[in-house]
């Protein structure tokens, strides 16, 4: 079994865990109602989707 020989270094360790990182979510408004969405799901608001209403809001 492959054993390291040395401990890798604190400074290396975080070079590799610098992508760890969460990002933000992408928000747009809705060009309908103006609530902000992720891009590429139905307004949770209004239920539209492409200019089209995909599901029935009371």
């Amino acid at each position: 079994m492959a054993v390291p020989k040395r401990k890798q270094s604190n400074s290396r360790t975080g070079m590799r865990r610098s992508h760890d990182a969460l990002k933000a979510k992408q928000l747009q408004a809705c060009p309908k109602c103006g609530t902000m969405k992720p891009s590429h799901v139905v307004c949770p608001n209004c239920g539209q989707y492409g200019g089209r209403a995909i599901v029935e809001t009371e």
